[in-house]
């Protein structure tokens, strides 16, 4: 039974770093058709997509994120 907490663990945590990673995306999308890239915000948000793509390149690595939600890290 641990083994299955632990995966559906891991799922959720998977689709909540995706959800940050594509929530971070449209934020930095829409300042940037602002004309604000130059803020700290924006820098921030910067920092925080590559860290997500950091950790969903490592989930791609070892073959724990599908296929059809592979395009989303190559943003």
């Amino acid at each position: 039974m641990m083994d299955a907490k632990r995966l559906e663990a891991f799922e959720k945590m998977l689709e909540a770093v995706q959800n940050e990673y594509g929530d971070i995306l449209a934020k930095m999308e829409k300042m940037k058709t602002d004309g604000k890239v130059k803020t700290v915000t924006y820098q921030q948000l910067m920092s925080r997509k590559m860290m997500h793509q950091n950790m969903l390149s490592l989930y791609e690595i070892y073959g724990l994120v599908d296929e059809e939600k592979k395009t989303i890290i190559e943003q």
